[in-house]
């Protein structure tokens, strides 16, 4: 070096250099070689089904892609030392694409071929290859392959996969079941693995059964036997006494099984004489929380109906706008029924004139769309509504200075409402919970007084009757497993932020943790075991905050605001929109 060129300072420096490229680089260089069958040391000579073929490769680099090779080469099989190596097992054309990933870090996969190369690739332990595979697979799922691929995935041991294939099959369980030839060729062990996920998703329990009598009706010499098995796996509480009526006059299947008779029959009995069971819902993990609401302008000074419609996603902490309601209004009473989300009622108040209404709306989430239904017999703002067998109930409300008592039932097949036995206290901003098949009005206003009574619905004898009052008069109720929750509201005094809940089976109220935030009006549902509450006045301030209860921990958490204060929202759980 030149004299005058000091590169040692007063202390050592060290620096780490990498180049991304060489590996790259290298590896081009290497397939080079391999294409001129220079430095190959193995060949590897291949027979499939009367086809020959050799390919040069270097022991190291299959080794280093491949534990089934590196075993060959450096384990104690007698290949170790062999330049030739037979192999019968694999075909050429899935080798010839397997080497050139060894060399390439590339691979062309499609449709005719992935199958045959993950086999390939499974066999000689090429776990990228198998990932790429896997991944390739995910994309192609369809209703019409994804019972074979999933005993694929099993076959070859690829477990991640055939839990991503197996909840694919619970989201679109009745696609799969109705119209696919493979879920008849089902062994009963993998229907009742299927039909038992909680991970399943139906609009109604009935898909679910009918699924498995048309399994038993596609060989029922051989499979009668493993009916009564496959219905206990089936949610038949979840079934309306109607239907399960129907099936124990009805279907030839069911009577040809005393015991599945007898199940039914059990079932049948402790839904109509409305006892708590030990009932788990389905739970597909592809819900969220949908609402619907109205919008006080900023600090009340603007008071008009929006027509707004919103869904909150859970697990993402966000909100999302969907298509509006054809009509504003604000106190719309809401539930969902077999998946579908229905506003009912409430008011619209506008600059051209205030009005209540009895509109009846209905919201499909899979095609985005509103439609129309049948009007109820009286407009209703404010009412209640709980849901029975698929049967929904709007409970009081009001019309102009009216309070209503009165109660009517829709029936979403028939597309009509019946008036039917009506409270024995007029209720406007009446809470709703439906348990045991009971439908429960909590609370509200009679038009003088703010409530605490509870009343009590029996749909067979179509009859109400007082049950245990609250501790205080209030407004808002939801039901969660055997329990009614009263949640914030308005006693004529103040705005609350106590909760309390009514234990149907000793009939007892009691405090449990109370909301961070003074809440009437408010929206309230459950979603996952947990109560929210959305939105609703403090007395001062239209809020825009949500938290939610945990039972198991008796506490409140917010967990996200919406875009503006509101109140006057209806709200329940659906699923995902498209």
């Amino acid at each position: 070096l030149p004299q005058k060129i000091i590169l040692k300072s007063s202390f050592d420096r060290i620096e780490r250099f990498e180049l991304k490229e060489y590996p790259s680089d290298s590896l081009t260089i290497i397939n080079e070689l391999r294409q001129s069958a220079l430095l190959c040391d193995v060949t590897i000579k291949l027979e499939y089904n009367g086809q020959k073929k050799k390919f040069s490769a270097h022991k190291l680099v299959l080794a280093s892609c491949s534990p089934y090779f590196k075993a060959m080469f450096t384990g104690g099989c007698r290949e170790r030392n062999m330049s030739e190596v037979n192999m019968r097992e694999i075909h050429p054309d899935v080798f010839s694409k397997l080497l050139d990933f060894a060399y390439t870090s590339r691979i062309l996969i499609s449709e005719q071929c992935v199958l045959y190369i993950m086999v390939g690739a499974c066999m000689l332990q090429m776990n990228h290859v198998v990932q790429i595979c896997c991944k390739f697979l995910e994309n192609q799922l369809e209703p019409s392959n994804c019972l074979g691929l999933a005993l694929f995935a099993e076959d070859l041991g690829c477990i991640d996969l055939k839990k991503k294939i197996e909840k694919y099959v619970c989201a679109h369980f009745e696609e799969v079941s109705y119209f696919i030839v493979q879920f008849r060729t089902l062994s009963p062990c993998r229907l009742s693995k299927i039909i038992a996920a909680d991970e399943v998703r139906v609009d109604c329990e009935s898909h679910v059964y009918n699924a498995v009598l048309c399994w038993v009706q596609y060989d029922p010499s051989s499979r009668q036997q493993y009916l009564k098995m496959l219905l206990e796996a089936v949610r038949c509480h979840s079934l309306t006494p109607t239907f399960l009526e129907q099936q124990l006059q009805n279907c030839p299947v069911v009577n040809k099984e005393p015991r599945c008779r007898e199940y039914l029959a059990h079932v049948f009995k402790e839904l109509t004489l409305h006892k708590p069971v030990k009932h788990k819902p389905r739970a597909p993990d592809i819900g969220q929380v949908c609402s619907i609401y109205w919008n006080i302008g900023y600090r009340g000074y603007l008071r008009h109906s929006l027509p707004y419609m919103e869904c909150f996603h859970p697990e993402e902490n966000v909100w999302l706008r969907l298509r509006d309601l054809p009509m504003p209004r604000s106190g719309i009473a809401s539930c969902v029924v077999q998946g579908l989300f229905y506003a009912i009622g409430g008011r619209n108040n506008s600059p051209e004139g205030n009005y209540d209404s009895a509109s009846c709306d209905r919201y499909n989430p899979m095609s985005d769309q509103w439609n129309h239904r049948s009007s109820m017999n009286v407009p209703r703002n404010r009412a209640g509504v709980g849901v029975i067998d698929n049967m929904v109930y709007a409970v009081g409300g009001s019309q102009g200075p009216t309070n209503h008592s009165s109660v009517e039932r829709y029936d979403p097949e028939l597309d009509t409402w019946t008036m039917v036995c009506g409270m024995r206290t007029k209720r406007i901003g009446v809470g709703c919970a439906v348990i045991n098949r009971m439908l429960y009005a909590v609370g509200g206003f009679d038009g003088q007084n703010r409530l605490a009574s509870v009343e009590r619905y029996h749909p067979e004898n179509d009859e109400w009757c007082n049950t245990q009052p609250m501790h205080t008069a209030r407004s808002g109720a939801v039901a969660l497993g055997n329990t009614i929750y009263a949640v914030g509201g308005y006693d004529g005094h103040e705005q609350l932020n106590s909760v309390e809940r009514f234990n149907v089976a000793d009939g007892t109220w009691q405090q449990v943790a109370r909301m961070k935030h003074r809440r009437s009006a408010l929206a309230v549902t459950v979603h996952n075991g947990k109560i929210f509450a959305l939105g609703g006045y403090d007395g001062h301030d239209f809020l825009s905050s949500v938290e939610y209860y945990d039972p198991n921990k008796n506490d409140w958490k917010e967990v996200t605001n919406m875009s503006s204060g509101r109140s006057g929202c209806g709200s329940a759980v659906g699923f995902q929109p498209c």
